[in-house]
């Protein structure tokens, strides 16, 4: 099973929009693992509080799946990453929990963006 999903996940990093797509699915998959572990520790109890560790547990090890199978330079990738990263628990924060991004948030991604395409492109 990890040959085969090597194999894939190594034939989309090598097309620029193939690595876009894991990049998105990979900072999706660990920003709704950490919303599974916020749900679990702060807005649930019992069963339903395992329920959400466990969860969050298993999504965290998909992201990390997705990150490290793959033949690539991940560091050369990071600025990307962690735009994608605040995109996505922005969006995530709003789904699940209802809270909007404030002018702070809005501000500090414009900065986290900043930095992003300062070490996508700086040559």
């Amino acid at each position: 099973m990890l040959v085969v999903l090597r194999g894939l996940l190594d034939r989309l990093v090598a097309n620029p929009l193939g690595a876009l797509a894991v990049l998105a699915l990979a900072a999706f998959l660990e920003a709704w693992g950490d919303s599974f572990f916020q749900a679990g520790f702060y807005r649930s109890t019992g069963a339903g509080r395992v329920t959400a560790l466990v969860a969050g547990t298993l999504v965290l090890a998909a992201y990390g799946s997705f990150v490290n199978v793959p033949r690539w330079d991940f560091g050369k990738l990071l600025g990307l990453y962690v735009v994608l990263f605040f995109l996505m628990a922005q969006v995530l924060a709003k789904v699940r929990f209802g809270q909007a991004p404030t002018l702070p948030i809005y501000v500090g991604g414009a900065l986290i963006a900043a930095g992003g395409l300062v070490i996508g492109l700086w040559k």
